[in-house]
């Protein structure tokens, strides 16, 4: 049984007619939706691409997108992540080396230079999402889906989903259908009797997650699978975000962490918060100090999160009454592990578990990863505790050792985030002939502020950190580069700051 079919295609056919995604200003009806799954379907099925085939779609926060992740959901297919964030000649050498035996994409993407020549030279079929009340159809002269290296299906494969591409070339992570299906169906199941027929139900879920990120995926379709809204946000900013919140007055809402610095900086009126209970945020670390500003000046919870793309989602997060009963004594922690999740810490050296309280290597067990009766050795150095409760230290392959000294650039940035003059910090290691690597930061300049001396900077850093852990450079810059999850983009990072201009 597909649990997350089976509740999107009951919740479509309840109300034609009612409103399910607001994207652009504008509402569009699960009606619309329904017509695209079935235009969507009805293509893919002349092509010969039934259940489990490999599907690539542009994957950006507008409703024709929306409309093509519904489809694949409603007919057990596989999606195949493309981030139109990248540049044409980036997106065209993907295409090409994907081999998907069909490309997905409104009328705008297949505009861009190179698209429709790249999908040409491997053979697939291209397909465009009508925008505007326009039918699903194929794009003239890429009608047929020939090619002798097509790949055409991924059997149990639900997403071939992109990594953020934070420390490093993105790469595709395959998500099995089942574990899937159980981090999605769990979630929904939680918020609703056990076995309730669906219904359409009060609320809009403010979207600005991109639709190319797991963060994103998870929350459109645990919203659509549950009967409520979504209001697509293309990218975040501040006054669309504002503007959603003031006429949804939603409880609760999703902001990146960057986003939540961004807010404080605008210094959004109170009252225009006033329906929100809590701010939930993930995709990057979220500081204690960010948590406590927003309790002090708006009185409101961050819950953070922990997940990964290899979890199919989140693992760890922080409920509301977790967060009201227990924060004041486990703060910093990105909150306790979700049911049916199973934790531990282990010696990076040995993997021998360590004791509750010690830091290490975590690992992870849960019926939503793919082999969910192994423990996934993860990337990051965590402390856990007897209540399951987490604490994400670091990433383990992150840290800068500079002339054998250990450096963990979150260290680092917390010290830099502390400085009043600093909104947000980034730290890399750079290339060093003497010490092998030393640290960089580039640092984002807090509204109203001048960059302060370097040796100001230095002096403030050393009443915090270790001599060998003050960066050696420090580049003021209007923002980072950043992935399309709004994370610091490590590789492009550390090429700003290696270059001495």
């Amino acid at each position: 049984m597909s649990v997350v079919r089976d509740l999107i295609r009951g919740v479509l056919a309840l109300d034609p007619a009612a409103p399910a995604v607001e994207a652009k200003g504008q509402w569009r009806t699960f009606g619309e939706i329904s017509a695209r799954v079935e235009g969507l379907d009805r293509l893919l099925n002349r092509l010969g691409l039934g259940p489990d085939a490999r599907v690539a779609v542009f994957m950006n926060n507008r409703f024709e997108a929306f409309a093509a992740l519904c489809a694949l959901q409603a007919t057990d297919r596989c999606l195949v992540i493309v981030n139109p964030a990248y540049p044409d000649a980036t997106i065209c050498v993907d295409l090409v080396e994907l081999q998907a035996p069909v490309v997905v994409a409104e009328a705008s993407q297949w505009e861009r230079a190179g698209v429709r020549e790249a999908v040409r030279s491997i053979g697939a079929a291209g397909i465009v999402m009508g925008e505007d009340g326009a039918p699903v159809q194929f794009v003239e002269g890429l009608e047929e889906a020939e090619g002798p290296d097509l790949r055409r299906a991924a059997p149990g494969v639900v997403i071939e989903m992109l990594t953020s591409g934070t420390t490093g070339k993105p790469k595709r992570i395959p998500l099995s259908r089942s574990s899937f299906q159980h981090s999605i169906g769990s979630t929904v199941e939680a918020g609703q009797e056990a076995g309730a027929p669906p219904k359409l139900r009060r609320g809009v879920q403010i979207l600005p997650a991109p639709l190319s990120h797991i963060s994103g995926i998870s929350r459109a379709l645990t919203a659509i699978a549950s009967g409520r809204q979504n209001c697509l946000i293309e990218r975040f900013n501040v006054p669309e975000w504002r503007d959603a919140v003031v006429r949804h007055r939603p409880k609760m809402a999703s902001v990146p962490p960057t986003g939540l610095r961004m807010i404080l900086e605008a210094n959004i009126p109170k009252e225009d918060l006033s329906s929100l209970t809590g701010l939930a945020s993930g995709t990057a670390p979220v500081g204690d100090a960010l948590i406590q500003a927003f309790l002090d000046r708006y009185d409101l919870p961050v819950l953070a999160n922990y997940g990964a793309t290899e979890f199919s989602g989140g693992v760890a997060n922080w409920s509301l009454a977790d967060f009201r009963e227990h924060y004041a004594r486990k703060r910093g922690s990105v909150g306790r592990l979700q049911r049916g999740a199973e934790g531990r810490v282990v010696d990076p050296a040995t993997g021998e578990p360590l004791p509750f309280g010690e830091m290490g290597v975590l690992e992870l067990r849960s019926r939503q990863l793919t082999n969910p009766d192994a423990w996934l050795r993860t990337t990051d150095l965590a402390v856990l505790d007897e209540e399951n409760f987490l604490w994400i230290k670091g990433r383990a392959d992150s840290a800068i050792i500079r002339g054998g000294f250990k450096v963990h650039p979150e260290d680092v940035v917390k010290a830099l985030e502390a400085h009043p003059a600093v909104r947000e910090a980034a730290v890399v290691g750079i290339q060093d002939p003497r010490l092998g690597e030393v640290p960089a930061a580039a640092i984002i300049l807090a509204a109203g502020h001048q960059a302060p001396p370097e040796p100001e900077l230095v002096s403030f850093l050393r009443e915090r950190l270790t001599p060998y852990q003050v960066p050696v450079r420090f580049k003021f810059v209007d923002d980072f580069p950043r992935t399309s999850s709004m994370k610091p983009a490590l590789p492009e990072l550390r090429d700003l700051l290696s270059n001495r201009r």
